[in-house]
């Protein structure tokens, strides 16, 4: 469950200034810019492949499928290094690092073969790029649960995390509310089982307004999130919660039953 942590790092750690250390070959597609250096033809296909079936997929996943963002110069940019090491000294990244992202610039770095990256990373960073682009990527009224719910949601293996985990850290004290995670500065969190536990908390807030309302509900909401930068009144308006404490004991009710 570390990575869930290195997810959550992994949005600030990229240099700026790697798209400059060397000239690139460039593949474009609908919605996406693929630059890359030496990596073989079937390489770029796939990524080009997964890129444009992960955007399709998280579009249909938020509702967002008539807000079409990505196109002409507003493509996003996906950088494929040669192998780990050129991307590792490149970017700035740590060794675990299968991919990275720089949310306001559109841009995702990885290397081919790099694990996990089509199942994990690449939905997860596409989700953070997709949702912040939609509701403002300074707006400040977004809490961070409510941003890391939405990537997790996208992970193409999120049906692994258990709703019995969170009826356990119920019983035994460790559950954190709403008004709890929203406080949590889990940047700086050195417990492992406690940065594992926000996360998957994160996905169920977000899986409980999505699986119990609808995407035509969820898309008003981060509308009005958007519009109102209030997440209460965001909230007020989209669901028949007067505040955060109905939609916290309504949750909670939905993760025991």
């Amino acid at each position: 469950m570390k990575r869930l942590f290195i997810f959550f790092i992994s949005l600030f750690i990229l240099s700026s200034s790697y798209a400059q250390d060397a000239k690139w070959n460039i593949s474009k597609s609908d919605h996406f810019i693929v630059y890359y250096k030496n990596a073989s033809q079937d390489d770029i296909s796939k990524v080009v492949s997964n890129v444009e079936g992960s955007y399709s997929e998280i579009a249909s996943n938020l509702g967002f499928t008539r807000f079409n963002f990505w196109l002409w110069e507003n493509r996003a940019k996906i950088y494929v290094y040669d192998n780990a090491k050129d991307y590792h000294l490149s970017t700035g990244t740590p060794q675990w690092s299968a991919g990275g992202t720089q949310m306001a610039r559109k841009t995702i770095a990885t290397y081919p073969g790099a694990q996990g990256f089509f199942e994990r990373v690449l939905p997860h960073e596409m989700g953070h790029i997709i949702f912040r682009e939609f509701v403002g990527f300074t707006n400040l009224a977004v809490p961070l649960w409510l941003d890391e719910g939405v990537a997790m949601y996208q992970e193409k293996n999120k049906g692994i995390y258990s709703y019995s985990y969170l009826r356990q850290a119920m019983g035994q004290g460790n559950f954190m509310n709403i008004y709890q995670l929203s406080v949590c500065n889990i940047a700086s969190c050195s417990d492992q089982k406690k940065v594992q536990l926000y996360y998957i908390e994160s996905l169920s807030i977000v899986t409980y307004l999505i699986t119990e309302f609808g995407r035509d509900r969820f898309v008003i909401f981060c509308q009005n999130l958007r519009d109102k930068a209030d997440l209460e009144r965001a909230i007020a308006s989209a669901y028949n919660f007067s505040n955060l404490k109905e939609l916290d004991s309504a949750w909670q009710a939905y993760i025991k039953k």
